[in-house]
């Protein structure tokens, strides 16, 4: 790790963010609102809500400044979290972003993401990855095996959740080794400036629900969170239905066969 740009933290009048260099913002944290997801595409990432509201277990890969986990603790209280992230430098600034002690259905522990989803017992109804250094998603959070991995330890329903660099040169790839280890059930949404992309992969039943996508806010969350998350989650309904008329489309396409 000693190799590694040092993470540090910028201060600005109202806001607190995490970064490995001036280039990328890391995380970023409102300081009147520590709760609250301040970057487009970690709302996007909660999406996972519209897909499986019930879920109660969760793991997730990468901590950063913790808006995800922060987000997840405070609106979810249902839901047990284990957070894993390599970089014991990053662990150390979690009070500067404050990120909760850990707790009884909350804890962050210091390794290798793709070691733990490989050797884990537990199985997880949601997996999360956000991971990145400073020269951007770790190579071992990518391959082929990764994501195979990634199917196995999740329960019979689960669901996938990784942030990707839109712009990133092997997105395609990425994405495309996804569709492969899930059987092609992924949902690809991009942020608003096109600079993430949040991909959605489902084991077990098909990722589009049979309505294609209605946008309604989940059993599982207050009013105050689902109005922060409805404008994320209006684009997620919009590709749901986009996706569910392309298998709709497939479906009665016509043979293109001759007899």
């Amino acid at each position: 790790m000693d190799e590694t740009p040092e993470p540090y933290i910028r201060e600005e009048l109202d806001a607190r963010s995490l970064h490995f260099s001036m280039s990328a913002i890391q995380s970023r944290m409102h300081l009147l609102r520590p709760d609250a997801l301040e970057l487009d595409y970690t709302q996007l990432a909660m999406g996972w809500l519209m897909l499986r509201p019930a879920a109660s277990t969760l793991a997730m890969i990468g901590l950063g400044g913790g808006s995800i986990a922060k987000f997840c603790h405070r609106h979810l209280p249902r839901t047990s979290m284990v957070v894993v992230e390599i970089d014991p430098r990053v662990i150390a600034l979690r009070e500067a972003f404050q990120v909760p002690a850990d707790d009884a259905r909350f804890r962050v522990v210091e390794g290798d993401g793709a070691q733990f989803i490989a050797t884990t017992d537990e199985r997880f109804d949601l997996l999360m990855v956000d991971a990145f250094d400073a020269d951007g998603m770790p190579a071992a959070l990518g391959t082929p095996r990764f994501y195979d991995d990634c199917l196995d330890a999740l329960t019979a329903d689960g669901l996938f959740v990784v942030n990707l660099h839109a712009g990133h040169p092997q997105h395609a790839l990425h994405v495309d080794r996804i569709g492969r280890s899930f059987g092609q059930r992924i949902l690809r949404v991009e942020d608003r400036d096109g600079s993430n992309a949040v991909v959605f992969a489902a084991k077990g039943d098909l990722l589009v629900p049979a309505g294609g996508g209605t946008l309604r806010q989940p059993a599982t969350l207050a009013a105050e969170p689902w109005k922060e998350l409805r404008g994320a989650f209006s684009r997620i309904a919009s590709a749901l239905q986009r996706e569910h008329a392309r298998d709709q489309a497939n479906v009665f396409a016509p043979s293109s066969s001759r007899p």
